[in-house]
């Protein structure tokens, strides 16, 4: 991992200590590193000296609950328009398996790590049964939370966590990352992905793998030339597609938002006040998009109107 030095200080020196705290926040922007983090962390936590260890995603004693993925029924029910669930956030069902297995003794060792990715988007009731496991956790228990919004996350969750933070990366770190995960990518996708990324190597990693270029080009005329016959959000609309992947999805939101942060100091005060608003507004939209059941071509005319509002014309 690169550029994480304080996270990583801070870490270990609570690991070699005679009192480790037993659930932490890793709060930063999404895709800097907090979960790849997360996954290492858990590792050493677990790991028993002269012992080898299964990998992280298959290691029984590091759970990792997950919102199941689409049934082939919620297949055939998009396929016909119908309304089906497709909620983001992990569900009380699994929260509940979750502290069934932490009822039993680890299997490995004596110790057991819990990560929660995007920790942020819990449910109500599942953030509730998570309350009740932080504030009584079984002996040799270790909780990870992921998170991209910390603010999102109640005070008395907060308050039982010891808080890393992440900040994002230099672009030549991003650049870094790309080399060795994309290595083929093209100079001019590499350095536009780095300019999108806003020190993100997850989002320029996205960039590339759903070829977002021509999305993240789209985006940056929406912003700076607004959209009044609306055939810039329509070409969004197309450019995106009918079917996009969830991460497309994901990424075209990060994306967004980096648009409207990468000029937002060089723009007029009252520029700088729309492009807030309606940077504010795209977290809401991203929020509520998975529990709403927007379809992704609203999605894009949602992104687009929004980025064309910032113009002010």
């Amino acid at each position: 991992m690169l550029g994480h030095d304080a996270p990583w200080r801070e870490w270990h020196a609570a690991l070699g200590s005679a009192r480790m705290h037993h659930a932490w926040i890793l709060a930063g922007p999404h895709g800097v590193g907090k979960g790849s983090f997360a996954r290492i962390a858990a590792a050493e936590l677990v790991a028993q000296p002269g012992v080898a260890q299964p990998p992280v995603e298959a290691h029984p004693d590091i759970l990792i609950p997950e919102y199941p993925p689409a049934t082939k029924e919620d297949e055939k029910k998009r396929e016909a328009g119908e309304d089906y669930n497709r909620k983001r956030s992990i569900p009380i069902d699994e929260i509940r398996r979750m502290q069934h297995r932490l009822n039993t003794r680890p299997t490995l060792g004596n110790r057991r790590v819990v990560i929660l990715d995007t920790a942020d988007d819990l449910e109500k009731n599942a953030v509730n049964a998570l309350l009740k496991s932080l504030e009584e956790p079984p002996a040799g228990t270790y909780f990870l939370l992921v998170a991209h919004r910390i603010g999102r996350l109640l005070p008395t969750i907060r308050s039982r966590c010891r808080i890393l933070r992440f900040a994002p990366l230099e672009d030549g770190q991003v650049d870094l990352v790309l080399s060795r995960a994309a290595p083929h990518t093209d100079a001019a996708t590499r350095a536009a992905a780095i300019a999108a990324a806003q020190g993100s190597p997850g989002v320029a990693l996205e960039f590339v793998e759903e070829d977002l270029a021509p999305v993240h080009a789209l985006m940056q005329r929406l912003a700076a030339e607004g959209d009044p016959d609306l055939a810039l959000r329509g070409a969004l609309a197309t450019v995106m597609g009918a079917r996009p992947s969830r991460a497309r999805v994901q990424a075209a939101f990060e994306l967004a938002r980096a648009v409207l942060a990468d000029n937002l100091r060089a723009a007029s005060p009252e520029r700088q006040a729309r492009m807030i608003e309606a940077h504010a507004a795209l977290v809401r939209l991203g929020a509520e998009a998975p529990i709403f059941n927007y379809e992704p071509p609203m999605l894009a005319m949602e992104m687009g109107a929004l980025l064309a509002s910032a113009s002010g014309r």
